[in-house]
């Protein structure tokens, strides 16, 4: 009779999961059964317990959010754990807010699971543009109004290049800034530097598609006051463009 072998379990794979906005019946169905197959969850800030609880009761959750200047974990240290996990043999659920690979750094763990010879699958997400909008009933594309779109960051990564500020005021535009509330500031001055209007409409929406929703509207020139007077916190997405102004604030 031949002896058992034994040795280190292959590589299970990892599957980057885009959880969207954080309301769980906008799950794609794939996310789902992801979500309810995996040994190990590894989540993120804007993922919530009606989520979860679509795991196996026997699985394992592990915290990694971000938030403004307070990280779990260094990037970095994130990928590390995925690889480890995945060699271990543990089927990996890596939920994440939106979409993996818009403003999600799913490139980065993918990049690192691809290095170690780790198999990896991607489950797109709804986007925080388009819940936002979806939400606040702003269409983000408008044949009258705004032919094209742009989503951008307003938290980029220290040392980075800037953004193209003259490309980011072309007319006939919707811009989506993500992660910009803590940035306003300097989003408002330096697109009013290159020549956008003040009276440009700006809509606010804090945690869009969840039922912590709120919404605001401002303009360019009034962003920084109605952030500051409505007490807006993080997450929340910045919507510059003609079209931002169907928002009735307080809805």
């Amino acid at each position: 009779m031949n002896a058992p072998t034994t040795g280190s379990p292959s590589p299970a794979p990892v599957t980057l999961v885009g959880c969207g906005p954080g309301a769980a019946d906008l799950l794609t169905l794939r996310a789902l059964r992801a979500i309810e197959q995996a040994d190990v969850l590894v989540y993120d800030n804007l993922i919530g317990e009606d989520i979860l609880h679509f795991a196996r009761p026997d699985a394992e959750r592990i915290y990694v959010g971000k938030q403004a200047s307070r990280h779990t974990l260094p990037q970095e240290e994130i990928n590390a754990l995925l690889v480890r996990l995945a060699q271990a043999g543990r089927r990996t659920a890596r939920l994440k807010g939106g979409d993996p690979f818009i403003f999600g750094r799913g490139g980065e763990e993918m990049d690192a699971l691809r290095a170690a010879g780790i198999a990896v699958e991607i489950i797109p997400g709804i986007t925080a543009a388009a819940a936002c909008a979806a939400a606040a009933g702003i269409p983000l594309t408008h044949r009258e109004e705004a032919r094209s779109l742009v989503l951008t960051t307003g938290h980029g990564k220290p040392g980075a290049d800037e953004p193209d500020w003259a490309a980011l005021v072309r007319p006939g535009q919707t811009v989506a800034f993500y992660m910009g509330v803590s940035n306003a500031g300097e989003i408002a001055a330096q697109l009013l530097r290159h020549g956008m209007a003040g009276t440009m409409p700006v809509a606010i929406i804090e945690r869009g598609a969840t039922p912590r929703q709120r919404i605001h509207a401002a303009t360019l020139a009034t962003l920084v006051a109605r952030l500051s007077e409505a007490g807006v916190k993080a997450p929340a997405l910045l919507i510059v463009g003609n079209v931002a102004a169907r928002v009735a604030d307080g809805r």
